[in-house]
């Protein structure tokens, strides 16, 4: 019960849990917000974006470990389930086969945009995880998988794509997310030859970069909210205020860095910032 217990614990903290249930969790969220009134139907039509979505970060996460596997080892990482010795590559590379059959049976049911999308989004994801994340390109991936996700809602419960201000948002989201989650890595990544963008251009411009990202989706949002004529006063007023405060917020987050080498306040204010992008997704959907 014991070493089942270890292997559960370990599976769980392989599949990146907190990344996961986050991108879920939003997806889920813009394919309820963009209906027009909700129905049983619609709930039905959301919560198969979200089971998808959530197959596809699965696989995401635990091919992300798998593929890893060696180098955590190399790093001696005990924040990893495989080198801290809690389950075994081969049982977290297999549930990531396991979850990528789940994705394309999920994705096939959403139409076949909205699963087509979904997969290369997914394909994009795990393409990082193979070997993008060590070449200059490794924003790559992140610019398509996360601006694929309002398309794939949208695409699933309305059979039309979102704005393009929308993708280009969610896209410039998830590029400042990869600069951000490498900070964390960074001597574990110069231990075993992990040369992205972000640790190339080193953690204090990587943290600067993702504030301005963070900015610039705020401001990408605000210009599709400004030239739409299909969203209400009250609620475009209330997006212009919050998306406002978050390109104001993201630029600030980037001058503290800029001048102080880096900071926790600067930090606190671009995940404000970020919070705010993501509220003015759902009030502009």
């Amino acid at each position: 019960m014991r070493t089942w217990g270890r292997g559960s614990r370990g599976l769980l903290a392989a599949c990146h849990p907190l990344p996961s249930a986050a991108v879920t969790v939003f997806a889920t969220a813009y394919a309820l917000a963009v209906q027009n009134g909700l129905s049983v139907e619609g709930w039905g039509r959301a919560g198969s974006v979200g089971a998808a979505i959530l197959a596809g970060q699965l696989c995401v996460g635990w091919s992300n470990d798998a593929f890893d596997a060696s180098r955590d080892q190399v790093a001696q990482r005990a924040d990893k389930p495989i080198s801290a010795g809690l389950i075994d590559a081969r049982v977290v590379a297999a549930s990531a086969g396991c979850a990528a059959a789940a994705a394309v049976l999920l994705s096939w049911r959403l139409g076949d945009d909205a699963g087509l999308y979904h997969l290369i989004a997914v394909l994009s994801a795990v393409g990082y995880n193979a070997g993008l994340k060590s070449t200059p390109i490794s924003p790559l991936p992140y610019l398509v998988s996360f601006g694929l996700l309002p398309a794939i809602a949208s695409l699933a419960v309305l059979g039309g794509w979102p704005p393009a201000s929308t993708i280009g948002a969610a896209a410039l989201l998830g590029a400042g997310a990869h600069f951000a989650n490498t900070v964390g890595d960074t001597e574990a990544d110069a231990l075993t030859g992990v040369r992205g963008l972000p640790q190339r251009i080193g953690p204090t411009r990587s943290l600067s970069v993702m504030a301005v990202l963070i900015a610039l989706a705020a401001a990408c949002l605000l210009a599709g909210v400004l030239g739409s004529d299909g969203i209400g006063l009250l609620r475009k007023v209330f997006a212009v205020l919050l998306l406002l405060a978050g390109v104001a917020l993201g630029i600030t987050g980037a001058l503290g860095r800029i001048g102080t080498s880096g900071g926790r306040a600067a930090f606190r204010l671009t995940l404000i910032a970020v919070a705010l992008v993501v509220a003015g997704f759902l009030v502009t959907a």
